[in-house]
C-alpha cells in the first residue's frame, strides 16, 4: 500500500481560513490522568526510600538490575573510553560542533551574563551580581533514541556559564523492557543499551558525574537527592510524557527548562529555493513523531503544488516514512499567502520552535519576525545544522510559547543578585522617600528603620 503524506492545503483568502487554521495549530499539552498519578507515586516514593526505589524504578521500568547505585553509575573514564572507541570521523564531528556550540555560548555570556554596577552622584553603589548555579542535572535520552546533540546543547552552556558540577542522567534500558515495549519486569541486566556516541559527547562536553537511570525516578532523585545521586538546582534536557510530567511537579524545588510541546517548523519560502529542499526541510520535524508539526507558507501556489510533488516523490525513500506520513496528514499545512507580509504575520501568530525564511532575500523579510524560537535566514540554512552544530542552541520553546519564552542559553544556568550599598549621604533622601512610602503602606517598621539613618 502507497503510503501518502497530504498536509492540508489553506488559503487565506478562503473564507473558512481562521477556523480551517486553528484546527490545525491546535495541540493539548493535557498530560494523561494515569500518568499524573503514576508520576507522583514515583517521585514520592523516591523522596522517600532514595536509591532504593530508584534501583527497583530501574530494573523494573528499564529491565536493568544492579546490586547498587555505584553500578549505574558512569566514570569519566567511561566517557574517555566511548569517545576513543567511536569512528574518527564522529569523534571530529562531536569535537566541531562543540566548538561552535561553545564560541556562541562564550559570545553569550559577554553580551548578557557580566556583573555590572556603577555608583550614582551621592556614592551610592548599585549594580548587579551575576553567578552560576551551582549544580545542574541533565536528563539525556538514552537506549536506541539516543541524542549526543541534546548532551552537547544542555552541558556546553551550563560548562560556560560556570556550573561547577554536571550531572547527567542518561536511561540505558535492555531489550525487552517495558522502556522498549517488552516486559521489563522479566529481564535482568549489568549492562543496558549503552549508546558510545552519547558517552563520547559527555567526555567532550565536561560532564562530571553521570547515572544510567531515566524516566521519572531519575528526575525525582536529581529534584531531591538520594544516597547517591546529588540535588541540584536546576533540571534540563527532553524527555517523554512520564519525564515532563515529573519535572512540572518537581517545579519549586528546583528550575526547570521548560515543559516541550511537539517539534515544529514553519518554512517561510518565496518559491526561489529548489522545492526538494523545502520538502526535505518539512521531513526532518515530521520525522521526530506523529504529533510534529511542519507547515509551509508561501504566495506562490505553483511553488506549492510543487513542494507537494516533492513530498510524494521523496517519502517513499525515508526510513521513518511512516511517522513522516502521520505527521504530516495529522498536522502539516501548506497555506498559500496573498504575499510574504501576510506570511510574516501569519508566523507571528504561530510563534514557531524553528522558522525558516527560504528567501533570495531573507533579510528583507527578517524585521518583520518578532516571535520564533530560533530564525534559520535564507535558502542554504536548513533546520537541521541549527540542531547539530551551527552554534545557538537547539533547545527551543514550543507550541507558540516562543511569544513570551527563549532559547535554552547560559543565562539559564546564572542567577542574578541585586547589589546595593547607600552612602550616608544617600540615605538622607532615599530615606525621606521610603519613610514616606512605608508609613503610606501601613509599615511603619520599614519606616523607622529608614528614619533611624537620617541625620538629626
Amino acid at each position: 500500500m502507497k503510503l501518502i503524506a497530504a498536509p492540508v492545503y489553506l488559503k487565506t483568502t478562503s473564507a473558512t481560513f481562521e477556523a480551517d487554521f486553528k484546527a490545525r495549530l491546535h495541540w493539548s499539552a493535557d498530560t494523561d490522568a494515569a500518568i499524573e498519578q503514576r508520576v507522583a507515586d514515583i517521585l514520592a516514593d523516591v523522596q522517600k526510600r532514595g536509591d532504593a526505589a530508584v534501583l527497583a524504578y530501574t530494573a523494573r521500568f528499564d529491565g536493568l538490575s544492579a546490586p547498587s547505585m555505584a553500578a549505574l553509575e558512569l566514570t569519566q573514564a567511561d566517557f574517555k573510553a566511548a569517545f576513543d572507541a567511536i569512528p574518527s570521523a564522529q569523534r571530529s564531528a562531536l569535537q566541531a560542533a562543540a566548538a561552535r556550540v561553545r564560541a556562541y555560548h562564550e559570545a553569550q555570556k559577554k553580551a548578557s551574563g557580566e556583573s555590572w554596577r556603577y555608583r550614582d552622584e551621592d556614592g551610592t553603589l548599585l549594580g548587579q551580581k551575576v553567578t552560576p548555579l551551582d549544580r545542574v542535572g541533565i536528563y539525556v535520552p538514552g537506549g536506541k533514541a539516543a541524542y549526543p546533540s541534546s548532551l552537547l546543547m544542555n552541558a556546553i552552556p551550563a560548562h560556560v556559564a560556570g556550573v561547577q558540577e554536571i550531572i547527567m542522567v542518561v536511561p540505558t534500558p535492555v531489550r525487552g523492557s517495558v522502556a522498549t515495549g517488552g516486559l521489563g519486569d522479566q529481564a535482568a541486566s549489568s549492562q543496558g543499551e549503552r549508546n558510545e556516541l552519547v558517552l563520547a559527547a559527555a567526555y567532550v562536553a565536561g560532564v562530571t558525574r553521570a547515572f544510567t537511570i531515566g524516566g521519572a525516578q531519575a528526575v525525582a532523585a536529581l529534584a531531591y537527592g538520594t544516597q547517591t545521586v546529588p540535588k541540584v538546582d536546576k533540571i534540563t534536557g527532553p524527555g517523554n510524557a512520564y519525564v515532563a510530567s515529573a519535572k512540572k511537579r518537581v517545579f519549586g524545588t528546583v528550575g526547570i527548562d521548560m515543559i516541550a510541546g511537539p517539534s515544529e517548523i514553519l518554512v517561510l519560502a518565496d518559491g526561489t529555493t529548489p522545492p526538494d529542499w523545502v520538502a526535505m526541510d518539512l521531513f526532518s520535524q515530521a520525522e521526530h513523531d506523529e504529533l510534529a508539526q511542519s507547515i509551509l507558507l508561501c504566495p506562490d501556489a505553483a511553488y506549492i503544488d510543487a513542494v507537494q510533488r516533492e513530498i510524494d516523490r521523496l517519502l517513499p525513500t525515508l526510513p521513518r516514512a511512516e511517522i513522516i506520513a502521520a505527521s504530516l496528514n495529522g498536522r502539516g499545512a501548506l497555506i498559500h499567502t496573498r504575499s510574504m507580509e501576510e506570511a510574516c504575520a501569519i508566523s507571528n501568530r504561530i510563534a514557531p520552535e524553528h522558522l525558516e525564511v527560504s528567501s533570495r532575500d531573507p533579510h528583507r523579510w527578517e524585521p518583520l519576525l518578532r516571535h520564533a524560537g530560533a530564525i534559520f535566514l535564507g535558502a542554504f540554512t536548513s533546520e537541521s545544522l541549527g540542531d547539530y552544530c551551527a552554534g545557538p542552541n537547539h533547545v527551543l520553546p514550543t507550541s507558540g510559547t516562543a511569544r513570551f519564552s527563549s532559547p535554552l542559553g547560559v543565562y539559564d544556568f546564572q542567577k542574578r543578585s541585586s547589589l546595593i550599598e547607600v552612602s550616608e549621604q544617600g540615605a538622607q533622601t532615599l530615606g525621606q522617600i521610603a519613610s514616606v512610602l512605608a508609613h503610606g503602606e501601613g509599615l511603619q517598621a520599614h519606616a523607622r528603620a529608614a528614619e533611624m539613618r537620617l541625620k538629626r
